[in-house]
């Protein structure tokens, strides 16, 4: 057993979320993707989503996980140079 309480560095603990944050992300992506499956089917009297508001959707979906991949990518690259900078 453990003398003490287990102590992990911050830096090394926000780059380990960071990295579980960028493997998850395509798995939120999917799910975000799988979304207009369950609306409605348009018929002609009944309303439903139009295709041109569930290809809206899918463009913005894929725009935010860009948006949401670069601004990982820049964290975790400004965590690396901090770790690679700092003195041991």
């Amino acid at each position: 057993m453990a003398n003490g309480p287990v102590f992990l560095e911050r830096r090394s603990y926000r780059a380990r979320r960071l990295m579980d944050a960028v493997r998850l992300l395509p798995l939120f992506g999917l799910a975000l993707w799988m979304v207009p499956l369950m609306w409605p089917l348009p018929q002609a009297e009944d309303g439903g989503i139009a295709m041109s508001t569930a290809l809206l959707y899918l463009f913005g979906v894929w725009l935010m996980l860009v948006a949401m991949r670069a601004v990982l990518w820049w964290k975790t690259a400004r965590l690396r140079e901090r770790e690679t900078d700092a003195p041991e």
